[in-house]
């Protein structure tokens, strides 16, 4: 691995400009001014991972400040910074409609303060998760994520949101503990290995001596990892915290949470699984990490497609999609191979635009019907036609319909599933078929039902969600050859081997 030093600024002002933003924030008190700040802070993040993208494209591998840039992580980084910059732009306006509705008074001004602070501080801590080099920065990176998003969730003070908001903090509390005993236990099976064991928690130096590690340390530590950070993805059975979070927290987190957040998680697993699979490699529990992935996946996908039909709360009804999409990504994961890896790779990708976009039109939707309850929505094409039907479009890409990049990468990893293990189809597929349903069941009604009394068109910031949906289109139709040669190198890591 090259240590790149003409990867320094790039990565350095990508992932530090949000820490930087978190304190300028803090001390802004006019909501107008702090909303430009909070978008100029995303919008440098996001012109230097561009940058970034540039120096890895040029140069490779870039190490610098303790932190890696690699095949794996380049594309999650581009796209935390594009998702952050669009949900600040959509935050900005949200959130001022909120200092007069859920956010009044002197509480408002200091509430607001402190949400565009912890905003920063959320994206600061996914990109640290994401570009570190050192496995313990990244367990402390995730609970940071924690941390800000608990406080995030509550910002309303309802007793609602308090709960929602403890739950989360419990519930993930408990699940990134475990994922610290599973670090533990990857440093501890590095210490009889490693030349210097204090870089046991360095994961260049981990991936060059994982063959060397005992299976049955690393299979325990795997198991704790899984169940850890797996609560964070929103796993089945350890998903309870994602509905409430959803519903309760301002509307741009939910956005975050379910675009970035869920991806985040996924990745630290997929980053101590490579380890696991080199532990492994030649031993009867060679394909260990991948059924656990495989079991986990297929759980979540139809638990999530089943409670898609029981939400009456909009925000409830897309979290539970979040969870089946997970659960796919998750599966397409543990399937292994290089065509199923590759999917669940642009499954991320597509899946992150497509849920960030639905989350802003929907914080849309309930402005204009005044409520989240999905029955009380109804009409949004006749009351705000562009509201409508941006819902309806981003919906049509979210279940898997042509041209998307859904559609994509479920038939690619419907491909392999046949390949590779055509009874699991078997469960894929139905899976599929009633996460549709659901979506389309409650859409349909909120999209072209009567319109209610009192129900009026709002001041709505679409562009961002354009031009998501667009990249989402575009994605589905072509993959750019850049983003084709990222999740290439990516796929070959993951799966050992490269695209035939």
């Amino acid at each position: 691995m090259n240590a790149l030093s003409n990867g320094f600024w790039p990565v350095v002002l990508t992932v530090y400009t949000p820490l930087l933003g978190i304190f300028v924030l803090a001390l802004i008190g006019r909501a107008q001014r702090a909303g430009w700040v909070n978008v100029g802070c995303a919008g440098v993040s996001f012109a230097a991972s561009i940058w970034l993208a540039w120096a890895y494209t040029v140069h490779g591998d870039i190490v610098a400040a303790g932190l890696r840039i690699d095949a794996l992580n380049i594309s999650l980084v581009v796209l935390n910074a594009l998702v952050g910059l669009s949900t600040a732009l959509f935050s900005r306006t949200y959130m001022l409609e909120m200092l007069s509705t859920r956010l009044s008074g002197a509480r408002g001004v200091h509430g607001l303060r402190l949400y565009n602070s912890l905003f920063q501080a959320f994206l600061f801590t996914m990109l640290l998760a994401l570009t570190t080099a050192n496995l313990g920065v990244l367990w402390v990176a995730v609970e940071g994520c924690t941390l800000s998003t608990v406080l995030l969730v509550s910002l309303y003070r309802t007793p609602e949101a308090l709960e929602a908001a403890w739950k989360y903090f419990m519930l993930c509390g408990v699940g990134i503990a475990l994922a610290l005993f599973g670090t533990v236990l990857v440093y501890f099976a590095a210490q009889h290995v490693l030349p210097n064991p204090a870089q046991g928690l360095n994961w260049s130096v981990l991936y060059t001596h994982r063959k060397q590690f005992e299976p049955t340390v690393m299979i325990i530590a795997f198991v704790f990892v899984l169940v850890g950070y797996g609560t964070k993805v929103g796993l089945v059975p350890m998903h309870q915290w994602l509905p409430d979070a959803h519903s309760e927290g301002p509307t741009p987190v939910s956005a975050l949470l379910s675009g970035l957040l869920l991806n985040v998680a996924l990745y630290a697993v997929l980053r101590i699984k490579l380890l696991v699979d080199g532990a492994l490699a030649g031993t009867p529990s060679a394909h260990l990490a991948g059924h656990l992935l495989i079991g986990f996946g297929l759980v979540s996908l139809l638990v999530g497609a089943l409670f898609l039909h029981r939400s009456r709360d909009i925000k409830r009804l897309f979290s539970y999609s979040s969870i089946g999409h997970m659960g796919m990504i998750t599966f397409g994961f543990g399937l292994g191979g290089p065509l199923a890896t590759f999917a669940a790779l642009l499954y991320m990708i597509v899946h992150s635009l497509t849920k960030s976009a639905v989350f802003i039109t929907v914080g849309h939707a309930t402005h204009i019907a005044g409520t989240q309850t999905i029955d009380h929505i109804r009409g949004l094409i006749r009351t705000q036609p562009k509201v409508g039907w941006t819902l309806l479009i981003a919906v049509v890409a979210l279940a898997g319909f042509p041209p998307f990049g859904l559609f994509t990468s479920e038939f690619l990893l419907l491909g392999a599933t046949m390949h590779r293990a055509p009874l699991l189809a078997i469960v894929l597929l139905p899976g599929m078929a009633i996460t549709f349903a659901g979506l389309f069941r409650h859409v349909q009604r909120m999209v072209y039902g009567p319109v209610p009394a009192g129900q009026t068109p709002v001041r709505a910031n679409l562009w961002p969600v354009y031009v998501q949906m667009a990249l989402v289109l575009w994605l589905g139709l072509t993959i750019p050859t850049l983003l084709a040669h990222w999740l290439g190198q990516a796929t070959a890591l993951v799966a050992g081997a490269p695209l035939p």
